[in-house]
This record gives structure tokens, sequence and C-alpha cells, in this order.
């Protein structure tokens, strides 16, 4: 795995999709999405409260993004840039060449395979261009459909530990991992 560089920020686009830096301007939907009580319980964190909580994430993940700790795309649409969801690969261990990848989506996006289409395109960027070896997804197994993404993007149930730091605050947790093909 390449030494992460993300001073200019990759832009990937799909056939329906546009996944872009986060910026200041996604805080109401960024607020929107972290504020979704269902969605708050599949991921372990407390719902925002506010428009405040959504700068301060946006501030923090501005800052792992300039530190080169995470690559934090939000999703848009073509024709409309707010944002829809957002999309990461984060939990860097260069030494071990592992990723983890980490998403959400508004409610009224979800099983349109939106999210299906931004997962296979990160893992791309992330095999091709960061040489990524392994991408690893920690859902609830209550999360269903985002366990059916991950099986659909070719993610396997895994029992190898990897490094996470879920376990405390997601029920059910399990562990899929994606190895980069053989050449």
């Amino acid at each position: 795995m390449k030494d992460p560089d993300f001073s200019t920020f990759p832009i990937i686009k799909t056939s329906r999709l546009i996944l872009r830096e986060l910026s200041a301007q996604d805080a109401l939907p960024i607020h929107a999405l972290r504020s979704d009580p269902k969605i708050a319980a599949l991921t372990g964190r407390v719902p925002s409260t506010g428009i405040e909580d959504a700068m301060a994430h946006i501030y923090k993940i501005i800052k792992l993004v300039e530190n080169n700790a995470s690559a934090y795309w939000a999703i848009s649409l073509p024709d409309n840039p707010s944002l829809i969801g957002t999309i990461c690969l984060w939990n860097l261990d260069i030494e071990n060449e592992v990723a983890e990848i980490g998403y959400e989506l508004l409610p009224e996006f979800q099983g349109k395979g939106f999210m299906r289409e931004a997962v296979a395109a990160v893992v791309k960027y992330a095999f091709e261009e960061m040489e990524v070896k392994t991408i690893t997804a920690f859902p609830s197994a209550n999360n269903i459909p985002s366990v059916k993404v991950l099986k659909m993007t070719g993610f396997k149930r895994e029992s190898k530990a990897y490094q996470n730091v879920h376990e405390d605050n997601v029920d059910n947790l399990i562990t899929f991992s994606l190895t980069m093909p053989a050449l």
C-alpha cells in the first residue's frame, strides 16, 4: 500500500454518481444523515443534535483528509451537488496494506443501487490507486442492506481479526473483507 496522499483530493465519477470532497456546504445533509436514529443505531453513534454537530464532524473529516488518515467522499448526483450520502476509506493500516470502508446513505436514496455503485468505485480506487491489498468492513449483522451491498460487491464474511474501532459501539458486529484480485 502506498503512503496515502489526499492533498489533491480524488474525485470519482460513476454512471450515476459523483464522489467529491466533503465541504462546509454539506452541513444540512450531514446533519440529516447523522441525526437519523435508525442509521445512528446501526453505526453505533450518538445522533447529531444540530448543525453544530454536523460542522464539527465535517471539520474532523477535513482534518483527517489533510493528515492523509482518511479519504472521505460526499456522494452526490451529477445533476445536483447536494450530498445524498458518504463513503470513506479509513482506519488505514499501511504496514498490513489494509483499509476499512464505511458508508451511509440518506433514507430516501436507499434501495436504488447507489451505494453498491459507490462501493464498487471506491474499491477500484483503493486497489488501483492506493494499492491496498485488503479492504475490511464491520457492519452490524442487523444492518441487512449494508450486508447485502457488501456481498453484492464481492466482500466475504471473515473470521480473521482485523484492526477495528467498532467492537464497543456496534451491536452484533460482523467482519467482511475483500482482497485485491491477483493479476
